[in-house]
């Protein structure tokens, strides 16, 4: 083989791409495992093996089409994790509707944009999520509701035409808090005009390139935007996620991450149902001692998670009052991975094949996947190489050419699991997907001559102090060796003559306490003097995404609101 000389890696694979729909493979799942455990809800107290999930998303794929609901339209979910979401994601996917994925932490004007932006004909929700009843919000949004029609003509949403409320403890509960809201009863009911024969019609016709989920992006720098994914970029990424992670229908995951993300909806959900594993929801939302119950009860083979969340679980108090001796694998990605974080969750957790991930939604989205196979040194240190049937290369961020090996630059991909853009956003889809069809990441990378690459944070991140170029990752990845240091965010903060100047949260390990003096003399002849940060914040907790991401661009306003208010520490 040539060696290379530009951040060029193309990985072929011996195993071809599948060309089958989502509802095809998902055929072939059940006939192969009928009796194997699909999902089991610990919060809902149920379980369903793979025929039994099957009956239950045929019947509801049926109810979808007895309300007139067919391939093209938006179906939107607006729900935590619960065996209905599945039940909704699979039905859809078996007519050839598009899936809309609503954040469960929308408040009412972000519900709004997303119904107006995705169209959205028919809304699945949970009456409340916390601090949030969504029947009131819904009914303040759509005030139509309030009438007996439930097919509903809404002035400010005028593509919506049914609401359905449910409640995962009682999904079959009849009674409606208001004339115009559907429930999940009347669903049900609405298959019996539906045939097995006509369902099975219309999956036949279904196209492997249909759009077949609308994913929003996570937000992490600003308000979302909308990935369309067909069957054939989500089916692919799942199955060759599975592979690469040595995933079998033996397996059995435990999934803390919301379903509504790509993460949970694509690489925890598919995942188990394009091989025949198990998938073990622990609850409707992420709960560290709950994981860690779920993990020993069910004797999970993998677990999923952003870094905030392993490092929630291994904090716990009660950590060490259980047995975790089943776990053998899982992905930690959606953020960048500190190399202690990942030797903790290898070493304490008995998680010894945790493999690093790294991607976008827009990327189906897994790009990138560390080996079991990889040196220990290569598993924390990089994002791994890219899956089979990826391209991959790291550019110059204004010429935009490829770079030489081992030179920093934007990370892109190309190949099957590419968006087809965002969902009514041509100029946005025009700035991330170029002509000769890569897609810009916005991330900062380096590759080495096989292939592997190191993240080095967001472009839209870089702090310019002073005409200096500073990565905020490469202080973040600092700070963490400190034995004191749990967590950390680094940013720029506006400065009257030098630009910026940075700014670090930290977030302490129980139990211990810390001076900004101390981590100071800590940075002092490690890095260079003009990173090390102005201001030092410790923190109890960061403003996240529902998915676990930090937002930096939050931090900041709290910040800036905090400087100018004279408090110089949260």
């Amino acid at each position: 083989m040539t060696p290379m000389t530009k951040s060029y890696f193309h990985r072929g694979g011996d195993i071809p791409l599948s060309g089958s729909t989502i509802p095809e493979h998902f055929a072939g799942i059940v006939q192969r495992f009928p009796g194997h455990e699909a999902v089991v809800s610990l919060h809902q107290g149920r379980r369903l093996t793979y025929a039994e999930l099957a009956e239950e998303v045929d019947t509801f794929a049926c109810g979808l089409l007895g309300m007139g609901f067919g391939k093209g339209d938006r179906i939107g979910i607006w729900s935590t994790n619960n065996i209905e979401w599945l039940l909704i994601q699979m039905a859809a996917a078996r007519i050839g509707a598009l899936l809309v994925c609503i954040n469960p932490a929308y408040r009412a004007s972000e519900l709004a944009r997303a119904l107006q932006h995705s169209e959205v004909q028919a809304l699945f929700a949970i009456p409340a999520f916390r601090s949030s009843d969504y029947a009131a919000m819904l009914a303040e949004l759509v005030p139509e509701l309030k009438e007996a029609d439930k097919n509903l003509a809404c002035k400010g949403f005028p593509f919506l035409r049914r609401v359905v409320l449910f409640d995962p403890t009682e999904p079959s509960e009849t009674s409606s808090p208001q004339p115009g809201v559907t429930t999940w009863a009347e669903v049900l009911e609405a298959a019996a005009d539906i045939s097995t024969e006509t369902l099975n019609e219309i999956t036949t016709g279904l196209d492997r390139d249909e759009t077949i989920g609308l994913l929003y992006t996570s937000g992490s720098l600003g308000f979302p935007k909308t990935a369309a994914l067909s069957h054939h970029n989500l089916l692919n990424n799942a199955c060759f996620t599975a592979m690469s992670m040595h995933f079998t229908e033996q397996d059995r995951l435990c999934v803390p991450v919301p379903f509504y993300h790509c993460f949970g909806m694509v690489l925890a959900s598919l995942l188990c149902l394009t091989v025949g594993g198990c998938m073990v929801l622990p609850g409707e939302y992420f709960d560290a001692l709950e994981v860690l119950k779920a993990i020993e009860d069910e004797k999970c083979t993998a677990v999923h998670g952003v870094p905030t969340m392993f490092i929630a679980e291994l904090e716990h108090p009660r950590f060490r009052e259980y047995d975790l001796s089943s776990l053998r694998t899982g992905i930690m990605a959606g953020a960048p991975c500190p190399p202690a974080l990942v030797k903790r969750v290898i070493e304490e957790m008995s998680c010894s094949e945790i493999l690093i991930g790294y991607g976008m939604t827009e990327a189906s989205p897994l790009t990138h996947l560390t080996s079991r196979e990889d040196p220990m040194q290569v598993r924390l240190e990089t994002v791994g190489r890219n899956l089979p049937h990826q391209e991959v290369k790291i550019v110059d961020p204004h010429s935009r050419k490829t770079v030489p090996l081992g030179d920093a630059g934007e990370i892109c991909f190309r190949g099957y699991h590419i968006a087809k853009g965002y969902y009514g956003d041509p100029e946005a889809t025009k700035e991330a997907i170029d002509e000769s069809g890569w897609l810009h990441s916005g991330d900062l990378g380096a590759m080495d001559e096989k292939g592997y690459v190191r993240v080095l944070g967001r472009q839209k991140e870089i702090i310019i102090r002073g005409g200096e170029n500073i990565s905020p990752w490469q202080i973040e990845q600092f700070l963490l060796t400190h034995p004191k240091v749990a967590e950390v965010a680094v940013f720029g903060v506006p400065h009257e003559s030098l630009g910026e100047e940075i700014m670090a949260w930290i977030k302490l390990h129980a139990g211990v306490t810390a001076t900004e003096l101390e981590i100071r003399e800590y940075c002092q002849g490690q890095i260079s003097h003009f990173k090390i940060p102005k201001y030092i914040w410790f923190v109890k907790e960061f403003p996240l995404t529902v998915s676990g991401k930090m937002q930096k661009f939050r931090m900041r306003d709290i910040a800036l609101k905090k400087m100018r208010e004279g408090k110089t520490n949260r």
